[in-house]
């Protein structure tokens, strides 16, 4: 069959020849998996996209959809077998189908800046322990989706001291899960599309997300207070690439997608320090919402009682799965206000 195939093309392109007939270009596309809506956590993706459309004239295109073709929590899997070539996800979703990189989701590492995010992580995707891991699901890691630290909004009475968090119920993933159970309080996983609801009905009192979610998914609309400067930690949410469908790309196809992540990350940043957070303060202030500050000492208690057990404890469970651990904490740490 593939030989009967093989020659009827030959046959045809020579007969085109002959007559004069331009042969279609065959184009390659590609389906991007996010989920909610185009917001400040996905321009990079759409920068992606236009930035391989141009370099390619339209030869190799991303096509993105929110949520039309995975859960969020199932993007990892369809990587894995190929339905979709391109998406997003964030570790603390599956912490076992990526433990690598959830040492960028330890609760109060002291990353400062969204810049110095995005040098961490990239750095971190480079080491080959981390490309193994992320092998396992045919996945390659492309580029972060830098985040400031979390903070929280909430309804009801808000905490204005740590002692306050006793019971009270927080959605919060990962690092940011952890340290609030250190003081006391309950978190809930759940993605992000169903926060709005959960908070709604009583089933979470708090939600902790970065800025663009407290305003993407409502929290901010319904939140009657938030902390200012409690700043657990934040999450890593990367974008990857099926590892098959790289490898098929032509040299031009893959030039312009590798070559135009560094620009699509420019672009994330400098959207999300300038539109996003321009538009968080009077967000706040429309609403009326309570700001809540914590004094030095409170927050170093905090840091005190949740950082180093959480690193000790991470590296203690991921040495056991073969991992290099306390070299990629070494790696992260060591990069932190350099």
């Amino acid at each position: 069959m593939k030989s009967f195939l093989k020659t009827s093309l030959k046959t045809f392109a020579v007969s085109a020849l002959l007559t004069g007939f331009t042969l279609p270009a065959f184009a390659t596309e590609w389906n991007v998996s996010l989920w909610g809506k185009r917001r400040a956590f996905t321009e990079h993706v759409e920068k992606l996209a236009e930035l391989v459309k141009a370099k390619t004239n339209g030869e190799f295109t991303l096509n993105i959809s929110y949520g039309g073709l995975s859960k969020n929590k199932e993007n990892l899997d369809g990587i894995s077998i190929g339905a979709f070539e391109m998406a997003q996800f964030c570790a603390g979703y599956h912490r076992d189908k990526n433990p690598s990189i959830t040492v960028l989701e330890l609760p109060f590492l002291g990353v400062s800046s969204l810049e110095e995010e995005r040098k961490i992580s990239q750095a971190l995707y480079q080491h080959p322990a981390v490309q193994k891991d992320l092998a396992r699901w045919n996945a390659t890691l492309l580029m972060p989706s830098p985040l400031p630290q979390y903070n929280i909004v909430g309804v009801g009475d808000a905490p204005k001291t740590l002692a306050d968090y006793e019971g009270l119920t927080v959605r919060a993933t990962g690092g940011i899960g952890k340290a609030m159970k250190a003081v006391g309080a309950v978190p809930t996983s759940m993605t992000a599309s169903e926060v709005r609801q959960a908070l709604d009905s009583g089933v979470v009192k708090s939600v902790a997300f970065a800025p663009h979610a407290h305003m993407s998914f409502g929290t901010v609309e319904a939140g009657k207070w938030w902390t200012t400067n409690l700043n657990p930690g934040t999450v890593n949410c990367p974008v990857v690439v099926n590892t098959d469908a790289l490898s098929g790309l032509s040299d031009k196809e893959r030039d312009a997608l590798l070559g135009s992540v560094d620009e699509a990350l420019d672009h994330y940043i400098e959207t999300y320090n300038g539109k996003t957070m321009a538009a968080w303060g009077p967000k706040l202030e429309e609403k009326g919402i309570t700001k809540v500050t914590y004094t030095d000492a409170e927050l170093a208690a905090f840091r005190d009682k949740v950082a180093g057990p959480a690193a000790k404890a991470w590296i203690e469970d991921n040495a056991k799965r073969g991992l290099p651990a306390q070299e990629l904490y070494d790696l992260v740490t060591g990069m932190i206000g350099k």
